[in-house]
């Protein structure tokens, strides 16, 4: 896939996983969002906690789940704490690490807590 296509192809798959989040009630509050640390796909809010998601597109969901590394997860664990530093609660502040894999059809499944045994 050349890198233009590569890029619409996230963008479509982060379009369909924050209207996913969105009919389940969890609002968007950025997408791509980038800090020092690394970027994240797409944050949404569940009531007062706020859900980090890395969006990972492939032709099945088992192979779009084996594209996610240690290295991306720590990144991504420093882009969120950099991010929380601007809420209310700052460090305190409840979070989730989800992981939306998306299929070949576009179909979606969120692996919640994707992060805690990693």
């Amino acid at each position: 896939m050349s890198g233009c296509t590569s890029y619409y192809a996230g963008a479509a798959a982060e379009d369909i996983v924050a209207s996913d989040y969105a009919r389940r009630g969890r609002p968007e509050l950025k997408r791509r969002w980038r800090g020092k640390a690394g970027e994240v796909d797409l944050i949404v809010r569940e009531g007062d906690c706020i859900v980090f998601v890395e969006v990972k597109k492939s032709k099945s969901f088992a192979q779009a789940a084996t594209r996610l590394s240690r290295r991306q997860m720590d990144r991504i664990y420093g882009a969120a704490s950099e991010y929380i530093a601007g809420e209310p609660k700052g460090q305190l502040t409840e979070v989730r690490f989800d992981v939306a894999l998306v299929d070949r059809t576009g179909a979606v499944q969120i692996v919640e807590n994707a992060f805690m045994d990693a």
